[in-house]
């Protein structure tokens, strides 16, 4: 009777683990399928630039994320929301309506011959790539942390 506890349990397991990869699925969509919120905030902030193509990532549970890749060749992330996760400007300067006012700031101030090219929105702090490599952290009020390695 043990065995077969343990053969029906790995073969629970297995299905599980199984269903996970075939339910998990990224998804193409158009620009209008996107939330509501990730709409305005690309209309808002990058105006002008179009859509190239968007993604919907899927999970058993739901929408998990939108990957939005835009013809200028940056890319954003937002959660299943709509809102923002993280901006890649794949080494071009973004567009700075968006950032918390102190990030620009300390940026502007202590490296002023660079721009953010990438910035990530955390739980609970902000990660922010500058045009010279630099990585900088900052708490979710924007106030700095320390430089990453």
């Amino acid at each position: 009777m043990k065995n077969f506890r343990k053969i029906t349990g790995a073969f629970i397991l297995v299905f599980l683990l199984a269903g996970g990869f075939i339910f998990a699925q990224d998804k193409a969509i158009t620009a209008n399928q996107l939330p509501k919120t990730a709409r305005t905030f690309l209309a808002s902030h990058f105006k002008g630039i179009n859509v190239g193509s968007a993604i919907e990532d899927r999970e058993i549970y739901g929408v998990d994320e939108y990957q939005v890749y835009l013809a200028n060749g940056m890319k954003v992330e937002f959660d299943s929301k709509g809102n923002w996760k993280e901006v890649d400007g794949k080494h071009q300067k973004l567009p700075y309506g968006f950032i918390p006012v102190s990030i620009r700031n300390y940026a502007a101030k202590n490296f002023p011959n660079t721009h953010i090219v990438k910035i990530e929105k955390e739980r609970w702090s902000y990660k922010a790539e500058l045009s010279n490599g630099l990585d900088l952290e900052f708490d979710r009020n924007g106030n700095f942390k320390k430089i990453d390695d």
